[in-house]
């Protein structure tokens, strides 16, 4: 290395930090302590590091670890690729997870073994810089060409939803994406996005749902100084912020009906008013919404406007369930794998035999986000250099089984369940789905229309 490596070391122990400022220094690292958590996060405001060697416990609680891991989140939100390595007492794996959870790279216990702690510090180290590199090419490429997401999508219930996102994509159609929770809603929104003439500007992602009415106006469109009581300074709604580029609104169906009415308004004219402003503002906006409610179903219930949904629904996307499309388990699994393995700087290199089955067994009732976090805590908790079914900590006899799915379902759940499949099956061509199904084509239009479905492809 062609500089004198920098370690950012905190602890509350004078004994400590001097055994470790001696240790670093005859290993030619330049040694800054830092004796309490304002104390490292005023090193950060002043000096850039190469790593941090952190203390979990500090005088203000001994035991538990909590200030030290509030540290760690702070010291993580003011540079997200400093290597971080915590040091505790306590060797709960609890508390190591948790503190990896929050963007530590490694861990070590008092008392600490040297040359193990040299190891970790140098690999981190290695990682960071290897990080921050790649963070630069991606900053330099995503100014070049638009930065489309991977969509991991094999299985035959999601060939349907490629075709139509390939269609769609490139137009400045607004589009409404359906599914259940953790099904993807917000990954293909920005697929969308990226593969638009809009790519090159900015994609603004709103939770529409859950805005107060108090906050509603201001966050979408804005507001001026003076406006009311807390506006001391004038702030840019997202319409604004998003103008030439998309708005993602989440959680479109929690909407209420006066907040419904006001987004009408900006989707019918594409002008607005920042609140206390008369001046009115105009924005380009290509609107992508999602909901996992059936809007057909709340407009029949005069919870949603029509005329709001038909502004929303110019195109309709539905995701399937992960129970749908078993097939894409195991490649879900692996691109995860590949994202928290770089992220947690573990040389992983796939799964055991016996985890992929567990993978494909498991129910998943939270979806591929679900996935997502099982493997996230697989890659924490691995031992070996792939990941064991033990590791992955599913819940014992849990699998994906169709008679105990259905058990769980009411009657209008499992035909609504029943439809979808047949149409994955049959690209989305109704009158085959019909024959499958053992209805007339037109009994099976009368269900769609009842569950708010939609025929793709």
């Amino acid at each position: 290395m062609d500089r004198e490596l920098k370690i950012l070391v905190a602890d509350d122990q004078p004994d400590v930090l001097e055994a470790l400022r001696l240790l670093l220094r005859r290993e030619g690292f330049e040694f800054v302590p830092a004796a309490s958590p304002a104390g490292v996060l005023a090193a950060l405001q002043e000096q850039d590091f190469d790593a941090a060697l952190m203390d979990l416990n500090y005088t203000r609680d001994t035991t538990s670890g909590k200030e030290g891991l509030d540290l760690l989140s702070q010291v993580r939100a003011q540079d997200a690729t400093l290597p971080v390595v915590v040091m505790t007492a306590w060797g709960s794996v609890e508390g190591a997870v948790e503190a990896m959870r929050r963007g530590a790279r490694d861990y070590v216990q008092k008392p600490w073994d040297n040359a193990r702690l040299l190891t970790t510090l140098r690999t981190q180290i290695e990682l960071g810089r290897a990080l921050r590199r790649s963070r630069r090419l991606e900053e330099e490429n995503s100014r070049l060409r638009g930065n489309v997401p991977p969509l991991v999508a094999h299985a035959s219930a999601m060939q349907p939803v490629l075709r139509l996102l390939e269609r769609v994509g490139p137009s400045d159609a607004n589009v409404l994406i359906t599914g259940e929770h953790g099904t993807g809603k917000e990954v293909v929104a920005r697929w969308l996005h990226q593969s638009s003439k809009r790519a090159g500007k900015t994609l603004v992602a709103v939770n529409a749902g859950g805005l107060s009415e108090g906050v509603f106006e201001s966050e979408l469109f804005g507001h001026v100084r003076g406006a009311f009581t807390d506006a001391k300074t004038d702030r840019t709604g997202a319409f604004e912020l998003a103008d030439g580029g998309t708005l993602f609104l989440d959680e479109v169906a929690n909407m209420p009906m006066a907040q419904q009415a006001k987004l009408l308004r900006v989707l019918q004219t594409g002008e607005f008013n920042p609140v206390g402003s008369s001046k009115v503002k105009k924005a380009d906006v290509r609107v992508i919404a999602a909901t996992n409610a059936r809007l057909a179903d709340e407009v029949g219930q005069g919870r949603f406007r029509e005329d709001l949904l038909y502004r929303l629904n110019t195109v309709e996307i539905h995701l399937p369930p992960l129970r749908e499309r078993a097939e894409d388990i195991p490649h879900l699994a692996q691109h995860f794998l590949a994202q928290q393995a770089a992220k947690y700087g573990k040389a992983l290199k796939g799964f055991h035999p016996d985890a992929l089955e567990a993978l494909v067994r498991h129910p998943w009732t939270g979806n591929v986000r679900e996935l997502e976090h099982a493997v996230e805590r697989s890659v924490l908790m691995a031992r070996g250099d792939r990941i064991a079914a033990e590791d992955l900590f599913l819940s014992p006899g849990a699998r994906r089984d169709a008679g105990q799915l259905y058990e769980s379902m009411t009657l209008d759940e499992a035909e609504r369940h029943l439809i979808q499949r047949a149409l994955s099956r049959c690209a989305g061509n109704v009158s085959e789905a019909a024959r499958d199904l053992g209805v007339s084509r037109s009994a099976l239009y009368r269900r769609l229309q009842h569950h708010g479905l939609k025929a793709q492809g």
